[in-house]
């Protein structure tokens, strides 16, 4: 051992101490961006919840044969989730909307790819 002091530490463990300081902070920068990103999942989700896709005016829920079914009465647009599809398309269904909901079948099954 020396007497003059602590030595000073090789360039070695400073670039080493270097890169871990970088990575904290890569790390600390996307947990911000993953934060940032949920929040701005949910303010877009409520800023556009039940307004219309076509005219982004309000659209009003409304029961049609059992249904609900999403209406903007701006523009007359007429909007179904999944869920309304398939008791649409389901097999006690008869008719040409059945029939053309059929075509989709295998699309509305699973996710978008």
């Amino acid at each position: 051992m020396s007497d003059r002091g602590p030595q000073k530490p090789s360039s070695g463990e400073e670039e080493y101490f270097a890169r871990e300081d970088v990575e904290k902070k890569r790390k600390l920068a996307q947990q911000m961006k993953k934060q940032l990103a949920a929040d701005e999942v949910r303010r877009l989700a409520e800023l556009h919840h039940l307004h219309c896709p076509r005219c982004g005016m309000q659209m009003a829920p409304i029961p049609i044969r059992g249904i609900e079914v999403d209406v903007c009465f701006s523009c007359r647009g007429v909007f179904l989730d999944q869920s309304d599809i398939h008791v649409i398309a389901a097999p006690e269904q008869k008719g040409i909307m059945a029939a053309i909901l059929n075509w989709f079948k295998d699309e509305t099954r699973g996710p978008v790819k």
